[in-house]
């Protein structure tokens, strides 16, 4: 069963200024990257729909999306957080990432494609339930798993996050429900500063030290994790996908390579065969170095498509 490739030009045109880190050219290094390695070819594209207010409000407050709504400027920028900005087209660009979250979860629930990537901006998962930050407007996953829940009737749904950072927008809004699984990494005493402290029985979440490498993820994934989700016995994983945890990326200081999201993806779908016919959508969140970033995120889709 094939692989979906969700994305929209609108995700383009989204952008915070000049030497920004979370720019466009993310897209376009994935894409042409893909596109050379032949690996384009293997996926199923889709158009990303603009997300609704009754879709967003299922993981935010109905004052935080419409102050975002609000928030758009006509033209130049508008800063709604110290490193978060607005531009004309910004809106448009956060309302399909979060679209394009909801498609997924259709997708592969309906049976039309076993795994999806959506490859989309801005990323999602510091956005709490009533605020924006981390360069994340609306939470894309948060989104995506409240529709599984709420319209597609899902008892059980995984939630992985191996982005350096710490998705604490994800943690916020879905801490405390018994119906997800939330399992991440990052890297500790980092930005958003938090994570140490799980808010929920239902969050697992390994901090590592600057400098950790792919093996301190390996056993932090096969001593945390996978008791976890084995126990969990979910019927969708979702992956926040951030790769800013590679060894080029001088966001953060952890020393990941390829092969290591390419490991812990292959985990991750051994996981949804063993549970849930291998139904994995995973949502690209960080990675600011253009070329670590494209070649990690082929190492990532190779492994979903193989699925």
């Amino acid at each position: 069963m094939p692989c979906a490739w969700i994305t929209h030009r609108d995700c383009l045109l989204h952008e915070m200024g000049q030497g920004h880190p979370e720019c466009p050219e993310r897209l376009d290094a994935i894409s042409d990257h893909l596109l050379a390695q032949g690996v384009m070819g293997l996926l199923i594209p889709y158009d990303a729909p603009p997300a609704t207010v009754e879709q967003l409000e299922r993981a935010h407050t109905a004052h935080h999306v419409l102050e975002m709504l609000a928030a758009s400027p006509a033209e130049g920028y508008v800063h709604v957080d110290p490193d978060t900005s607005m531009n004309p087209h910004t809106m448009n660009a956060a309302l399909r990432s979060a679209g394009a979250a909801v498609l997924a979860t259709d997708l592969v629930l309906k049976g039309e494609v076993r795994s999806a990537f959506c490859a989309v901006r801005p990323p999602g998962h510091h956005a709490t339930r009533d605020a924006p930050m981390g360069f994340c407007f609306f939470n894309n996953v948060a989104v995506g798993i409240r529709h599984a829940l709420d319209v597609h009737g899902l008892e059980r749904v995984a939630l992985i996050d191996f982005d350096v950072h710490h998705g604490n927008g994800s943690e916020d809004i879905l801490a405390s429900d018994p119906r997800v699984l939330m399992a991440s990494t990052f890297q500790r005493g980092l930005y958003p500063f938090q994570g140490d402290e799980p808010k929920g029985l239902n969050m697992v979440n390994v901090g590592l030290p600057s400098g950790a490498t792919g093996e301190e993820l390996r056993a932090a994934v096969r001593e945390y994790w996978l008791p976890a989700l084995e126990a969990f016995r979910p019927q969708l994983v979702y992956i926040s996908a951030g790769f800013d945890a590679h060894q080029a990326d001088d966001m953060a200081g952890l020393r990941w390579q390829e092969s290591d999201y390419a490991w812990v993806t292959a985990e991750m779908v051994q996981v949804a065969h063993r549970h849930c016919g291998g139904r994995v959508i995973s949502m690209l969140e960080g990675g600011y170095h253009l070329h670590a970033l494209a070649r990690s995120v082929a190492a990532h889709v190779r492994e979903l498509v193989a699925a």
